[in-house]
């Protein structure tokens, strides 16, 4: 795909390279060098084994700080060690947190996006609003883009390019600038989605390396005030980069003699009976789940009558997979897109079926995890990477902000989330817990990590995909003029980002519901 879409509007042969074409070049030759995924975890799972089974020979041993327990690292070519892996392969995979939690959103989430809804809210949003609000409101919608999967990349870009263009404005800005906010800040959003449920997935496993990291309540919405608030200021900042950095770059705009016509953004009164349907739906639905939850001795209240922890944020899963599930229905029989159960069953299906490969990569993932939790060797890691983090003074903030640098250098190579997660996840969780910070640290400054850079990298499969959008209005357009672009979008949301995250450390700010910065650092009970 990306040698067919970067030969059109070829450049001249001799035409000399610039410092940033070298950079990109030396990047997407180190990322061609990776693997696949797949091929990378099942590498890692049999050097994994070859370390661990060496490490057993050698009776290696670790005792975690704050217990008297000495754990040995068991070798998984050994017989005890076949045997666990016979035993365990299937219940391995079955038992891994993300995909089901992933797999039950995508259903919801996909009928909600195959009905038209999705696009429709957005439309309406953006349609309205002032020529000087325009940039805020692109980057402030598509802050909470991971709602939609990977489709945003698709249909934000080009639908911001229109509204701007209607609007008067450098359809260019609106197209770059929503596909860069989509990606620089696709991990935030006041909005819940799939990719929350498989980054906490991830998580518990990654803080199961510990001894007691059961008792730690470890759910959904353990970075929710932390990301919404972050889509707020993220929104603000990208909608100034848009309208004071990139736009005045661009020049006018003149329209190219076989640039496609304007699209009437107009809803239709079908479209528009759909969204007052399905917002009446949904807060009769809002209605019901906060009267089973706020009043005293609700059912839906915790133990002890607590909102936190409770059955409304262990079961958030259920929860947004009935409130999407609904909204989709009732948009689609009201615009008339379902037109029979079939519909339904079929939008849903082609949603999961679209997730094969992610399956395929977390049945081998979740091998990877296990072996880490079964053999210790994630214990040794995670002691000896808390101790080099002391050794060299990298320590509260401080280890979290390089935590960020080294998974956004990572990101450029790696830009699989859940690939990523996966990979560095099992030793820094535990890591960190072992320096006193919680899980939900670990996450939420993994999604900062994970989100600023993939907008630049040629990894980047939808990042061709904009360059083709681009020719549209810029047929000579090229891959390194795009990244300029779009560059300049990444170290302001990586600084502020970070900002954000620094003040919630600096301030003690829980990151969610029941979810704060720190642990012990001798307690791995959970306490």
């Amino acid at each position: 795909m990306t040698k067919t879409l970067t030969t059109g509007a070829p450049a001249p042969e001799r035409e000399p390279r610039t410092g940033l074409d070298r950079v990109l070049a030396t990047i997407e030759r180190a990322g061609n060098a990776l693997p696949n995924p797949i091929a990378l975890f099942a590498s890692l799972l049999v050097l994994l084994a070859a370390v661990s089974t060496a490490l057993s020979l050698a009776d290696v041993g670790v005792t975690v700080p704050g217990t008297d327990e000495t754990k040995d690292v068991n070798g998984l070519l050994s017989g005890a060690g076949v045997a666990w892996l016979l035993e365990n392969l299937v219940p391995n995979f079955a038992a891994f947190p993300p995909i089901a939690a992933v797999l039950v959103m995508i259903m919801a989430v996909g009928l909600a996006e195959k009905t038209g809804l999705l696009e429709t809210v957005m439309r309406a949003t953006l349609a309205r609003a002032p020529r000087s609000v325009l940039p805020y409101a692109v980057a402030l919608i598509a802050c909470q883009a991971h709602l939609m999967s990977d489709v945003a990349n698709i249909v934000i870009p080009p639908l911001a390019a229109m509204v701007f263009k209607s609007a008067g404005r450098h359809p260019v800005a609106g197209l770059i600038g929503g596909f860069a906010c989509v990606g620089a800040g696709y991990a935030a959003g006041f909005t819940i989605g799939s990719l929350d449920a498989l980054y906490v997935g991830i998580t518990q496993q990654a803080a199961a390396v510990l001894p007691g990291a059961a008792s730690l309540h470890i759910h959904l919405l353990i970075n929710y005030f932390f990301t919404a608030s972050s889509s707020l200021v993220l929104g603000a900042l990208g909608g100034f980069l848009i309208s004071r950095v990139l736009e005045p770059r661009l020049g006018p705009y003149t329209a190219a003699g076989d640039e496609p016509p304007q699209e009437d953004l107009a809803l239709t009164r079908a479209q528009r009976r759909g969204l007052l349907w399905t917002g009446l739906v949904l807060a009769g639905y809002a209605a019901v789940v906060l009267v089973l939850w706020l009043p005293a001795g609700a059912p839906l209240r915790g133990a002890g009558g607590a909102f936190v922890p409770s059955p409304v944020l262990s079961g958030i899963v259920p929860i947004l997979f009935g409130a999407f599930l609904l909204a989709g229905l009732t948009y689609g029989v009201t615009v008339k897109t379902l037109t029979g159960t079939e519909d339904v069953v079929t939008a849903m299906s082609d949603s999961v079926r679209n997730m094969a490969g992610y399956v395929v990569l977390m049945f081998v993932a979740a091998q990877v995890i296990a072996v880490f939790n079964w053999s210790n060797v994630g214990v040794l890691l995670a002691v000896k990477a808390a101790a080099l983090l002391n050794s060299v003074g990298l320590t509260g903030f401080w280890a979290v902000v390089a935590f960020v640098l080294l998974v956004a250098v990572l990101n450029l190579f790696i830009v699989s989330g859940s690939a990523l997660w996966s990979l560095v996840g099992p030793v820094f969780v535990p890591a960190f817990m072992l320096l006193g910070m919680s899980p939900a640290l670990s996450q939420a400054a993994f999604r900062i990590g994970d989100s600023a850079t993939g907008i630049i990298t040629p990894m980047n499969p939808y990042l061709f995909l904009l360059l083709a959008m681009l020719r549209r209005y810029e047929p000579d357009a090229r891959l390194g003029t795009l990244i300029s672009r779009l560059a300049v979008f990444v170290v302001p949301f990586l600084a502020v980002w970070l900002a954000i995250l620094g003040i919630f450390y600096g301030f003690g700010l829980p990151l969610g519901p029941g979810a704060e910065i720190g642990l012990d650092p001798l307690d791995t009970n959970g306490g």
